[in-house]
């Protein structure tokens, strides 16, 4: 794969795509700041709306209109890991847990992108590419984090590993033990 690759970013779902420089604090962008600091940025693979146009007769979508905040080239949920940290602009983001589609039908599969938490607020930019500059966590994947959670829900060994992700979200994790505990 290519370098990532930030193409557009949205604010206030697809009301504003943003061309110009912009903030990025620990609770999000300008303007669409999130109360979940592990949810402070949400990706999305471009890629994946030539799915949804292919898959869902009649269905045009145009990036942002899943709610994503980034909407990225090169990047899909098997190249990106829990705990990853890229740089993009002045910021450092880090992946904390996949992504949530809401009430989408369930062709979606397992493409629900990511959230990120931001490490260290700073301007970014449309266009720009993003940087890894650290993967401490090889092993789970964005797609072995959803098969944990929506497809191997009997696989509690698994589930306990995930859990032991010191950087996947502290939702993912309540969610995770409570499936742990028999809930």
């Amino acid at each position: 794969m290519d370098e990532p690759y930030v193409h557009k970013i949205f604010i206030n779902k697809v009301t504003q795509d943003i061309n110009n420089e912009i903030w990025l604090s620990k609770s999000g962008l300008t303007k669409e700041e999130s109360p979940d600091l592990d949810r402070a940025v949400m990706a999305y693979p471009i890629k994946h709306y030539t799915h949804w146009n292919d898959e869902i007769e009649g269905n045009v979508m145009e990036p942002g209109e899943i709610g994503e905040n980034f909407s990225v080239l090169e990047m899909d949920e098997y190249h990106v890991f829990i705990g990853d940290s890229y740089r993009i602009g002045d910021a450092i983001i880090q992946v904390s847990e996949p992504g949530s589609i809401g009430n989408l039908p369930s062709k979606i599969g397992l493409k629900t992108g990511w959230y990120y938490r931001v490490l260290k607020e700073g301007i970014v930019k449309a266009g720009t590419d993003m940087e890894l500059i650290e993967r401490p966590y090889p092993e789970w994947s964005i797609t072995a984090c959803n098969e944990v959670m929506h497809v191997f829900k009997d696989d509690l060994r698994t589930a306990d590993d995930l859990v032991s992700c010191s950087l996947l979200s502290n939702r993912w994790k309540r969610a995770l033990k409570k499936r742990l505990r028999g809930f």
